[in-house]
């Protein structure tokens, strides 16, 4: 029985899986920028865009990220995960380089950190996932748990050194805090990339054995490439629960800030209370909550079931969708309901692509697992541009009520994806 190779340890593919996603989860800090993105002018503001412009490039940086980890997906599988994941640490550090030096403009933004730095975590972000399953079989949703959770921690960092904790954008400014961090997330990208190395053909932990075929349980016994997972409704099925998923928590980390700015006032804070308030429940209760469900629904999961984690994350983020626009009026309440939705939304990073191992087999996982992120993408596109939308309605007139919309949309999205989930089952080995 094969075992790790020589001076090859397992676990330090986790290591370097946990330093590079703490630089993609470069993303989910957007909400640090946007206060400053729609400063108006008047008020001494250097870019003055509305609150659907200011979700732009974010929306495009979702959208490229999704789209490129299809074609990254089949690049490290020719070329290996390690000069993949590399190029991709490159590519976002140029990205966020190049804006802190030029991205005055919406479009540079829009093409620098959306599609220059969406490229670059799609570049590097199949390759921990990827790596990690073949490495722990035995361990797949704790391990893709395990794998992904720097991604939402590492939005907690990047939000704190941008605020409170580094007071970057305070004391440099927007442009210098994104050449700083594009400085930062290249040199630890290509330093987490020594360790994303395939183990042997045939490799098997010690001691473990593959279950037998049993309903839709993780078993590792079929095997579809991605066209032929393409064909299957099973792939349409567990692709519309991402995109729920991803778009309710999405929704969420591109406004909470400005949503609990309205919400905080109408109970009495002042603006500036509520937005100190509200860049907490980012930064501390989404974002660690966040990387906590990575970890924890994937090893609920290995104890009770893909289907039925799945099941249970999508109805418990559906009833809390429905409820935020009630509940976050008040610290506590927003405080909690951050914690719930970031725990929630953290969870789809660890059950979908273990779930895609699951149901489509753990050899093209690294392939099949760009095509199920696509839901991201399109997640990543509706969820913020929606609330940013109906924000703007807000400012327009028609009130902090303008909110509700949004939050049931995702809610009602999510409850639909949880009976969804129920009703898909294990397809046949491809033939």
């Amino acid at each position: 029985m094969m075992k790790s190779g020589p001076g090859m340890n397992r676990w330090l593919v986790v290591l370097g899986a946990i330093l590079i996603q703490l630089c993609l989860g470069a993303i989910y800090a957007w909400s640090a920028y946007t206060a400053e993105l729609t400063k108006p002018f008047a008020e001494g503001g250097l870019y003055g865009f509305t609150k659907a412009q200011s979700q732009l490039p974010f929306s495009i940086g979702l959208a490229t990220f999704a789209v490129v980890m299809v074609l990254a997906g089949n690049w490290q599988k020719k070329a290996g995960p390690k000069i993949v994941s590399m190029t991709g640490g490159i590519v976002l550090g140029i990205g966020y380089i190049l804006a802190g030096l030029l991205g005055k403009s919406l479009a540079m933004q829009v093409v620098l950190l959306g599609l220059v730095g969406g490229a670059g975590i799609g570049l590097a972000y199949v390759c921990p996932i990827a790596v990690g399953v073949k490495w722990f079989p035995d361990k797949k949703g704790m391990i893709t748990g395990l794998a992904v959770a720097g991604f939402g921690f590492g939005a907690l960092i990047w939000v704190k050194l941008a605020g409170s904790w580094g007071h970057l954008i305070g004391n440099l400014g927007l442009s210098q805090t994104w050449l700083i961090f594009g400085i930062i997330y290249m040199v630890a990208v290509l330093i987490g990339s020594i360790w994303m190395v395939n183990p042997p053909d045939g490799y098997k932990p010690e001691g473990w054995e593959p279950a037998e075929p049993e309903g839709g349980s993780a078993t590792g016994s079929v095997e579809f490439n991605q066209f032929q997972m393409l064909k299957t409704p099973q792939f349409y099925m567990i692709w519309f629960c991402f995109i729920a998923g991803a778009m309710a928590g999405l929704m969420v980390i591109g406004v909470i800030k400005l949503f609990g700015i309205d919400s905080l006032q109408t109970t009495g804070m002042t603006a500036e209370q509520a937005a100190a308030t509200a860049g907490t429940a980012m930064a501390v209760f989404y974002s660690l909550a966040n990387g906590i469900g990575r970890i924890a629904w994937g090893m609920i999961s290995d104890k009770i079931g893909r289907k039925i984690a799945i099941f249970l994350m999508c109805l418990i983020q559906g009833i809390a969708m429905l409820a935020f626009f009630y509940v976050g009026n008040t610290a506590i309440g927003l405080f909690i309901m951050a914690a719930i939705i970031g725990f929630n939304f953290g969870g789809n990073f660890a059950l979908y692509p273990a779930a895609t191992a699951d149901y489509f087999g753990n050899k093209s996982v690294g392939v099949n697992y760009g095509w199920m992120f696509t839901a991201y993408g399109v997640g990543g596109l509706v969820g913020p541009q929606i609330a940013g939308y109906f924000r703007d309605l807000a400012s327009g007139g028609a009130g902090y009520g303008a909110w509700m919309t949004p939050f049931m949309i995702a809610g009602a999205a999510s409850i639909i994806a949880a009976i969804v989930i129920l009703i898909t089952v294990k397809p046949k080995p491809a033939g």
